[in-house]
């Protein structure tokens, strides 16, 4: 964000009225509050990583430990395709501040629970308002904020989520250590309210911008959002299904979820077709293949042989979202000499190596700085490939459906992630007789596999280059 600036004239040299920008007096509350909101969901998202094994010791709730993970983000596609739908009819600000509620009712039930099954519902609560809250927020500075300071604020949104990312999960395991793990959940609901006023002033009689009839609500796509995030926790809950069930339930419920998926991305993106659909499945198996293997990294570190603390365990975690900024100020400085497809195959390469190496490093038993040069050269990875897959899929697009497309890189990214957390709880719940050691590894053998199907996808990724109509 940069401060306001003044303009002279080139005849007179009179200074006129100021040249409004992010931090001017018209937008400064706004933008504050807006950066405010995206950076407290990133530092709860961050943070919660790294405690909840001991969340899950103390609540004796391992068997619920993925479903933690997958169901906010499965649940928040349903929030995503509501918000937008609410705020195309009636402005962003009922969907705001249904998606505000939402979001600190979860985070209190998810910091007061004394059952597992408790601090579950309280993150499918939080999830379904944070996809809300990042849909209003897009559409507020959509409506608020004048076109030429877009891209200053959506870069202000990008680094409301490096800091987290930097020392979320360092801080989260220190407040685990010392005050106990609910104040993680509590103590972001405390900073929502006065970020939240911040942006009041700016939504006062704000309406749809629509003219004319309000569009009505799209009930078919809420109706597949909402299908295939019931999938995923379906799928998530038969591991506690026995029998035939236990066989059949994973796979009707990816059935499901294949087919509810269709109507929200690209035709021929589960077949990665040659370009804009094989890069909006690239990004759902990227967010798949490196969340499927972090949100085991702190469990297995947290325990049997390691046993560090809560906080010693979220270096990891800090440690590749360091290498995950560099990297992307890295891509962001060479856009032409460093082109989409290669920098997609470099990190492609460097995420597939890193999770090749952590299975060998849980497998072996190797020291913990084994796992932090893995994820530090995973974060790498991802830096140079997500900028990137945006990029290509925004090439691909026409303002007739950039919409759409931006939305089918969100779902991708949640969905892949879900289902392949989902996945991993599977194989874990199998092995955890054998060991956690072999569970947390049989887990990551997942995530490999979702790995090798991102790696055909990205060789097939490209941009679609609209060709404009005849004149």
């Amino acid at each position: 964000m940069r401060r306001m600036t003044v303009e002279t004239t080139s005849e007179t040299g009179e200074i006129p009225v100021a040249r409004e920008t992010l931090l001017g007096p018209r937008y400064r509350w706004v933008s504050i509050g807006m950066f405010a909101l995206i950076f407290l969901a990133a530092f709860e998202s961050m943070a919660v990583t790294a405690v909840m094994p001991a969340v899950a010791t103390e609540l004796d709730g391992h068997a619920l430990y993925a479903l933690a993970f997958a169901g906010p983000l499965a649940v928040s596609v349903i929030g995503m395709i509501v918000a937008g739908n609410a705020a195309d009819r009636g402005g962003p600000r009922v969907a705001l501040y249904t998606s505000i509620v939402l979001f600190g009712v979860g985070l209190v039930v998810a910091g007061t629970a004394a059952e597992m099954w408790q601090l579950v519902a309280g993150r499918l609560v939080h999830g379904l308002g944070g996809g809300g809250l990042t849909v209003a927020l897009y559409v507020i500075v959509a409506r608020v904020i004048p076109p030429r300071l877009h891209p200053g604020m959506f870069a202000g949104f990008a680094a409301a989520w490096v800091v987290p990312s930097l020392v979320g999960p360092f801080i989260a395991g220190l407040v685990a250590d010392s005050v106990g793990w609910p104040w993680v959940f509590l103590g972001v609901v405390a900073l929502v309210v006065p970020a939240v006023l911040m942006v009041v002033p700016s939504l006062r009689g704000m309406r749809s911008g629509m003219e004319g009839e309000r569009p009505p609500w799209s009930i078919s796509r809420i109706a597949w959002a909402t299908l295939a995030g019931t999938a995923v926790l379906v799928l998530n809950l038969s591991t506690e299904a026995n029998g035939w069930a236990g066989w059949m339930l994973p796979i009707v419920s990816i059935a499901i979820i294949a087919i509810a998926v269709r109507p929200m991305v690209p035709r021929g993106t589960l077949r990665a077709v040659r370009g804009l659909p094989a890069t909006v499945l690239t990004r759902g198996c990227l967010a798949g293949a490196f969340f499927g293997t972090q949100v085991y990294l702190p469990l297995l570190l947290t325990g049997e042989p390691y046993l560090l603390s809560t906080a010693m365990a979220g270096l990891v975690l800090t440690l590749s979202g360091v290498t995950w900024a560099i990297a992307s100020q890295v891509q962001g400085r060479n856009p032409v000499r460093l082109r989409n497809e290669l920098a997609v195959r470099i990190g492609l390469g460097l995420l597939g190596v890193a999770i090749t190496v952590t299975l060998l490093a849980t497998l072996l038993q190797l020291p913990p700085l084994a796992f932090m040069l893995a994820w530090a050269l995973a974060g790498g990875g991802m830096g140079l490939m997500y900028p990137r897959t945006t990029v290509m899929g925004l090439q691909s697009s026409t303002t007739e459906n950039q919409g759409f497309i931006s939305s089918a890189m969100a779902v991708s990214d949640a969905l892949g992630a879900a289902v392949t957390i989902a996945l991993t709880a599977i194989v874990y719940a199998m092995l955890l007789p054998s060991g956690a050691v072999v569970a947390v590894a049989g887990a990551i053998g997942v995530a490999l596999g979702v790995w090798a199907v991102a790696l055909f996808a990205g060789l097939r990724a490209r941009a679609d280059i609209p060709v404009p109509a005849a004149a």
